[in-house]
């Protein structure tokens, strides 16, 4: 039997987990200098964009679990960076907020897409091409 399906450079799943964990590790130490980690940060961005969101629609732009987004917003909460309060009409909707302090730190943030753009060095177009594709993935999967 020929088992070539298994070697790991015939694998689409492997470049992308190297280059996600990869890229994040040269987000971490600019995130340090504001606080925040990776998924803080990407949640975050969502928040500078649309100012109010509920839990779930948080979840679903960002691919996350509630598991896995609880803990971030109660960090972000606890932070002073968000608010987290219960829907008026349905207890169980979940509406986050972001507050002054978390609309301020966005001055801070907006250097760091500029300086990820150095340290991976490929042209815009192949950039834009990159997106796409992923965005096509993710969109099927």
């Amino acid at each position: 039997m020929n088992y070539d399906q298994l070697k790991l450079e015939n694998q689409l799943c492997f470049p992308l987990y190297a280059c996600a964990k990869e890229v994040v590790k040269k987000y971490k130490p600019l995130l340090d200098e504001i606080g925040l980690t990776y998924t803080q940060y990407i949640t975050m961005m969502v928040l500078w964009g649309k100012k109010k969101v509920n839990v779930k629609s948080l979840g679903e732009n960002l691919y996350l679990d509630s598991g896995t987004l609880t803990p971030v917003l109660k960090k972000l909460e606890s932070k002073g960076l968000i608010l987290r309060e219960r829907g008026l009409n349905d207890e169980r909707n979940l509406i986050v907020t972001i507050t002054k302090k978390g609309e301020d730190l966005k001055d801070m943030a907006s250097l760091i897409p500029f300086k990820i753009k150095q340290c991976i060095d490929i042209e815009n177009d192949e950039a834009i091409q990159l997106y796409r594709l992923l965005n096509k993935i993710l969109k099927k999967i």
